[in-house]
């Protein structure tokens, strides 16, 4: 019960745009993976948001460890990093519990986390397979249309970015992003050196999930 208070709390985020709600949260796990990557792309991101959604996100962004019960405050975890990521036993159930409940996942992959993430995405939900999703997702198609998916940010291995989903019961609890790198192009301008054409769509794509999200069910 107090979960789903939490949440509801959290869904009325565009419903209360003097509080400053916090609506998404940093992801830590364990494994010396740099979770930590990208610190400047959530305040980023929550900036944009409250400019063209009409959000009332914070802009200082909270960490939440993935076994903690502090998941259970926010709609929206982000995670990212270059390396390994663990989770045992005990955080693989709190997520999986924060995913059914009505929690959402989004993974970035800041380049070299896939094959880490996947096995332990696997523990999370061991029958569940990754789905691509077709470009005709709602997720691509809020405030922002992405006719054809995801922007590519960096180029990386040279192939194409693709959008990847865990779906439970029907409903998208996990989007992933591989080969496309959304974090970065969410980071100051600066830091990466990427244009204000990518970076622009790279925020506008991250509003579609967070729109998506705080929506509670997609939009037609």
């Amino acid at each position: 019960m107090r979960f789903l208070l939490l949440l509801m709390l959290a869904f009325q985020v565009r419903a209360l745009p003097a509080q400053g709600t916090y609506s998404v949260a940093l992801l830590k796990y364990n494994g010396g993976g740099d979770w930590y990557a990208n610190p400047t792309s959530l305040p980023n991101l929550a900036r944009f948001c409250n400019k063209e959604l009409g959000t009332a996100m914070a802009l200082d962004i909270p960490t939440v460890e993935v076994g903690s019960p502090d998941i259970f405050a926010y709609p929206l975890l982000h995670m990212t990093g270059h390396g390994n990521v663990v989770f045992n036993g005990q955080e693989s159930e709190n997520l999986r519990n924060y995913l059914i409940g009505g929690g959402f996942l989004h993974i970035s992959d800041n380049y070299g986390m896939d094959p880490f993430i996947r096995p332990m995405m696997q523990r999370v939900f061991p029958e569940l397979e990754w789905v691509e999703l077709p470009f005709g997702h709602p997720i691509y198609h809020q405030t922002f249309d992405f006719a054809t998916g995801l922007p590519k940010v960096h180029e990386h291995d040279d192939k194409e970015p693709r959008g990847l989903g865990l779906f439970w019961e029907g409903k998208l609890v996990c989007f992933y992003d591989f080969e496309c790198d959304l974090g970065d192009g969410w980071e100051d301008a600066d830091v990466h050196g990427d244009s204000e054409a990518t970076r622009t769509k790279a925020l506008q794509m991250g509003a579609n999930i967070v729109e998506y999200v705080l929506a509670g069910t997609p939009r037609p």
